[in-house]
């Protein structure tokens, strides 16, 4: 199922937590390739770990090294060299990326939890493709040294699991001591952004209802004004992380178009987009003033077909808060409403504050268990420790 770029045999046993890593983390001895043949042909093993991968290497084990798309740069999850992971839940879909194969490993029982990129939905877009969830952590809060940069004034790491307890545990192993909080939030701020299916807003407004919990109507009115920042930013840093694999052999041409355009963005123009970044950091900031965690769907409408996803607007719902560096949580919810056959339930995302990863956490299994007790897929719940 393409999954693994480097698989590890190792006997599992005493119930340890299985974890899949996104090959774009360094581990000692082994080769990090980024899910580039151009990296991958250039690459010496690495001489130690990546920083954040120190409470795995104690209370987990690593199982291998997963797929992703080429240098984390594409949202769909697609790579030519390595293989595409296969989405369990709809084969014939995208399994979202770039962290395709650590969403694949979870939702096909391959780990128990997976590591993850995420710098305009890489973490939470593949967790909602594959029916998982997934965790886009606080800006700056996971250290990132020895994990491939390809923006990283944006980029972040985080959980993908097959559940909120899972997340949680995916959160102690990256910061040994976290926790949840006691008490989820008591207002939830409904989003609505243009463009989104009816029968996916529909799924989200419903398993709200059945939270129980407190919401408002909010709007954030420089939504729309967000990506032009974002392309400008992420493309300026492609270049500055990037730039000396233009033209090695074995790039792609979508990423090598990527250098080109990050090549030629004028100065002003990024330094407009930092300007623009901080004014939509002090919006989102502030309606954090009237409501604790924002609520509205990861995608737009049902993950695409793989033969047809030019043009899905995949991270419409993601990318704003990236630019925000604020933590995002995705989870299914139950989808009757949806057109047969798509077999992928609606994801639910939800947004807190800068470094209220443990408020999310907490108000999703709140979600969890007003809508049922078992998971979309069929699979049980687990408790949040």
């Amino acid at each position: 199922m393409a999954i693994w770029i480097t698989s590890f045999d190792q006997p599992v046993s005493g119930g340890r937590v299985r974890v899949a890593v996104k090959d774009a983390f360094d581990l000692a001895g082994e080769i990090t390739t980024a899910g580039c043949a151009a990296v991958r042909d250039r690459a010496e093993p690495a001489t130690s770990d990546a920083r954040c991968l120190a409470g795995a290497r104690s209370a987990a084990v690593i199982v291998g090294k997963t797929t992703l798309t080429e240098l984390c740069v594409s949202p769909v999850g697609d790579n030519a060299v390595f293989g595409t992971p296969v989405n369990p839940s709809a084969p014939d879909r995208i399994p979202g990326g770039s962290s395709s194969g650590s969403a694949v490993a979870v939702a096909t029982g391959a780990a128990d939890i997976g590591f993850g990129t995420d710098t305009g939905g890489s973490v939470w877009i593949p967790a909602a493709c594959c029916g998982i969830a997934g965790l886009k952590t606080t800006w700056g809060r996971v250290p990132v040294e020895g994990v491939w940069p390809l923006a990283p004034s944006l980029d972040t790491v985080g959980p993908l699991a097959g559940d909120v307890a899972g997340l949680a545990a995916g959160m102690r192993l990256l910061e040994p001591g976290w926790t949840v909080a006691e008490d989820p939030a008591r207002r939830v701020g409904r989003l609505r952004i243009d463009g989104v299916d009816a029968a996916t807003d529909d799924a989200v407004d419903a398993a709200l209802r059945a939270s129980g919990l407190d919401v408002l109507e909010v709007s954030l009115p420089g939504w729309e004004a967000t990506y032009d920042p974002l392309e400008a930013i992420i493309l300026a840093e492609l270049w500055q992380s990037n730039g000396p694999l233009l033209g090695a052999d074995g790039l792609g041409e979508f990423v090598s178009g990527g250098l080109q355009a990050g090549r030629l963005v004028p100065a002003a123009r990024l330094a407009g987009a930092r300007t623009a970044q901080a004014t939509w950091r002090a919006e989102v900031a502030a309606v954090f003033q009237e409501v604790d965690v924002l609520a509205l769907p990861t995608l737009v409408a049902p993950p695409p077909l793989l033969t047809g996803f030019a043009g899905f607007p995949l991270t419409r719902l993601t990318a704003p808060f990236n630019l925000a560096g604020v933590p995002a949580l995705a989870m299914p919810i139950p989808s009757p409403g949806l057109p047969v056959p798509v077999p992928v339930p609606v994801s639910l995302q939800l947004v807190g504050p800068a470094g209220r990863e443990d408020l999310l956490c907490t108000t999703a299994l709140a979600i969890e268990n007003g809508v049922g007790a078992r998971l979309p897929g069929g699979r049980p719940r687990r408790r949040v420790a």
